[in-house]
């Protein structure tokens, strides 16, 4: 992921803060599916140490990874849009260790204060472009006759 889209980057310090003072840690195995395309999106992570891959369903095909996620990355963004719906799916691909986020917690926190608020939503708006791209390119480096003839 692109410097601007990570935790350490993507946030101002002092926003950064206040969202890890929201954090649990958690840990998840590998396999683990961390959610499902469709399903309802009310949490959301930051990656400690670990692995894991976004995924889109195909019909008729097996699901797609589409990107992979790693150390201070975001796993999850839908929690943040209505009407709060998994855009894609999520399992872990190695051990991961994460930091936990509620989201209605969040969504409270960027009401109150729309300063943060604002800064949330730049970051999330920064990681939904990326991931765009991402999954653009692998879907087309999959299915299309040519590939994504990236540059």
């Amino acid at each position: 992921m692109t410097s601007t889209t990570s935790l350490a980057t993507g946030l101002p310090a002092e926003h950064r803060e206040r969202l890890l003072g929201l954090a649990r840690e958690v840990s998840f195995d590998i396999g683990t599916r961390l959610f499902e395309e469709g399903r309802r999106a009310d949490r959301f992570w930051i990656i400690r140490t670990g692995t894991v891959a976004l995924d889109l369903h195909v019909p008729g095909r097996q699901a797609a990874v589409v990107e992979s996620l790693g150390h201070g990355e975001l796993v999850g963004w839908s929690w943040h849009f209505p009407p709060y719906v998994w855009q894609l799916g999520a399992e872990a691909s190695s051990p991961v260790r994460a930091w936990e986020f509620d989201a209605e917690s969040v969504r409270a926190m960027c009401a109150d204060d729309p300063e943060f608020g604002r800064a949330i939503a730049v970051w999330l708006g920064r990681v939904v472009a990326h991931r765009l791209h991402a999954s653009r390119v692998r879907l087309l480096d999959l299915y299309a006759p040519h590939g994504s003839g990236t540059r």
